[in-house]
């Protein structure tokens, strides 16, 4: 349901040596993201000795899993949607049917599919397939309509409720800012000083994709609270 803490899906591997020293034919996926990463940034491209922090989105059927291994801070920016799938397959449906087919010997199977799995959120990304030809609609905040005639933020029918609904998203901004603030001090902290800004960039600390994440979590509330400019101009 894309509530999981990204920090938790993050595989790290090292890279050992250059790309063209591997074998010809054992595509492995740190190795074939650094290889993206080099052409899409050559300043932020992985050295030989670092480790390669990635995550598996979704791709293309049949794709392979060097194929969907992405950085996880790309990811984050982009919207890109994790492939649950293959974390549930990959990582966690066997140590789960060995621990729980004593129990349910029959029916272990049952616990990773039926009626319970099938409701899933699907990020939209903001980069890459079709995305680049798409044109951005606003919908309305409350019934998710889309808007036209000069509205930003809802239509005529959810109108009457504006202030609920401005409140209701204020309420998520203050909860970004509260938990980016506990985090920041958190790493304030580890880094030994309360009164600097923090440098941390270590990519094998589940603090940092948390920041990086309520980071971009309050930028979009923020966007999604400027566009109550009518009940911000009437305070």
């Amino acid at each position: 349901m894309n509530r999981m803490d990204i920090s938790r899906l993050v595989i790290t591997k090292a890279l050992s040596r250059p790309e063209d020293q591997y074998a010809v034919g054992n595509k492995q996926a740190h190795v074939e993201l650094a290889a993206r990463i080099k052409k899409r940034d050559p300043g932020m491209a992985p050295a030989v000795g670092d480790r390669v922090p990635y995550v598996i989105i979704k791709g293309g059927v049949g794709a392979k899993t060097y194929e969907k291994a992405e950085d996880p801070i790309f990811v984050l920016d982009n919207n890109i949607p994790i492939d649950a799938n293959w974390y549930l397959e990959h990582q966690l449906s066997e140590p789960i049917k060995r621990l729980f087919e004593p129990i349910l010997p029959d029916n272990v199977d049952t616990l990773l599919k039926g009626d319970h799995t099938r409701k899933i959120h699907k990020a939209t990304p903001t980069t890459g397939g079709l995305m680049k030809f798409a044109k951005v609609t606003l919908q309305c905040l409350g019934c998710k309509s889309v808007l036209s005639g000069g509205e930003t933020a809802l239509c005529a029918n959810c109108r009457p409720k504006e202030v609920e609904h401005y409140y209701s998203k204020l309420q998520a901004v203050t909860e970004c800012e509260s938990l980016f603030s506990r985090l920041w001090t958190q790493c304030q902290r580890c880094q030994g000083d309360l009164h600097k800004d923090v440098l941390c960039t270590s990519r094998d600390c589940p603090i940092f994709y948390k920041r990086k994440k309520v980071q971009k979590d309050l930028k979009d509330s923020r966007e999604v609270l400027a566009r109550f400019s009518d009940v911000q101009e009437a305070w």
